[in-house]
């Protein structure tokens, strides 16, 4: 098979995928998930027209240093006045109170004298005020939450003022990982010649976590054809499957081998991409399987090119697709690129001309420390020209 462009890997990969089916949950559940549909309000809030100090709710007609009022009543929060403010009236109002009838101010207690059921007024009122009319937050009906929105923490607190308990969402697609190599040891190991530590997978889980994915690491396979083909056996469970290492094409790389003798059929095998040519996409039962490559740049960043997209769509993230690719000023020059679409790690900051980015010094594939402060990766098309400080490129958010 030739290689394909990331575009037409990305279109290839997305192709029929819909989110993974939706149920109800509880507002304790509901943090990182994607509203299956629009949430809207039970009711309004807040539902009454509420004071916002303590004080006295009166006419502001009535409102005149000196002026005496009798106090006709109380209103504490969660006990309403049962009547009407008229004219020379006041009512003993606490904080949340519902303010009754007839009255269109607060006054607060420091700017009154109270002489048994008198009170005068000792303070100028400028204007009505102190009171939290009904609504100002949000109204019966009004959409709080909108489908394919990923609920954050605030949410909980909102949805439940709405008088609202579960809300619907998208089950988190099922992502299966698992390395390969007979020099993968695991960390705190003592290590021998020729060996390295397994640590690619501890990156891709979080991310994928992230993206709305609950991903599960089923261990590292040695070079076995047979030991792989159990790891994909025990992952046909899974919506994705991602094997890490034996990609490419050497005498122990036995990825593919295994993946196919246990009924994997495969859409492509190479991506014009750089780093991460070996990138490799297929089907397996029920799961789809991207297959990333051992290193650790070109594995964390062919996971934000391809898989990164797939997890967000199975998780009913469907308003990220239009905006995978964003646009920023270019801050450092950059060399023109070659016949593969190249991708540089890259930080990216905010300014009020928009968003500025320039590219980690060393892109070498086999470095893990530029993603400690690289929060991007831009985009380098095919035999791209050379980029001067001020011109625009695409990127693609890291975190």
């Amino acid at each position: 098979m030739s290689m394909i462009s990331v575009s037409e890997a990305i279109s290839t990969i997305l192709n029929g995928v819909t989110p993974i089916g939706k149920g109800p949950v509880s507002l304790y559940q509901c943090l990182g998930r994607v509203a299956a549909d629009d949430v809207q309000a039970r009711m309004t809030q807040p539902p009454f027209s509420a004071s916002a100090m303590d004080g006295y709710a009166v006419r502001f007609a009535d409102m005149h240093v000196g002026k005496k009022l009798k106090v006709i009543g109380e209103a504490p929060a969660g006990a309403p006045f049962v009547g009407k403010v008229s004219k020379g009236e006041a009512v003993r109002i606490f904080t949340g109170g519902v303010v009754p009838d007839g009255a269109d101010h607060v006054i607060i207690q420091e700017d009154v004298k109270r002489d048994g059921n008198v009170i005068s007024v000792h303070d100028k009122q400028k204007h009505p005020k102190n009171i939290r009319a009904a609504g100002i937050d949000f109204v019966a009906g009004e959409t709080l939450v909108r489908k394919g929105e990923t609920f954050h923490e605030m949410h909980g607190s909102i949805l439940a003022a709405a008088n609202i308990d579960v809300v619907p969402v998208h089950a988190p697609p099922k992502v299966a990982l698992f390395s390969n190599g007979d020099e993968l040891v695991e960390p705190g190991t003592e290590l021998r010649a020729g060996q390295i530590v397994n640590s690619n997978h501890y990156a891709l889980v979080e991310m994928i976590r992230r993206w709305g994915g609950d991903p599960v690491y089923l261990g590292c396979a040695p070079d076995s054809e047979q030991a792989i083909r159990d790891m994909f056996a025990k992952g046909q469970s899974a919506d994705l499957i991602i094997p890490i290492g034996g990609a490419s094409v050497g005498d122990y790389d036995f990825v593919k081998t295994a993946f196919r003798g246990e009924g994997g059929d495969t859409v492509f095998e190479k991506i014009a991409v750089r780093p991460g040519k070996p990138t490799w996409f297929g089907l397996i039962g029920n799961a789809r399987v991207i297959g990333l490559p051992g290193n650790p740049a070109s594995a964390l960043v062919t996971a934000a090119l391809f898989v990164q997209p797939l997890v967000r769509r199975l998780a009913g993230r469907v308003e990220s697709d239009a905006t995978f690719f964003h646009t920023a000023k270019a801050m450092t020059a950059m060399e023109s690129n070659g016949p593969r679409e190249s991708f540089l790690r890259g930080i990216v900051n905010t300014s009020s001309e928009g968003y500025q980015v320039s590219p980690v010094p060393n892109q070498d594939s086999s470095l893990l420390l530029p993603f400690a402060t690289a929060n991007a990766l831009i985009r380098r098309t095919v035999k791209a020209p050379t980029i001067e400080i001020g011109d625009s490129v695409e990127f693609v958010w890291l975190r």
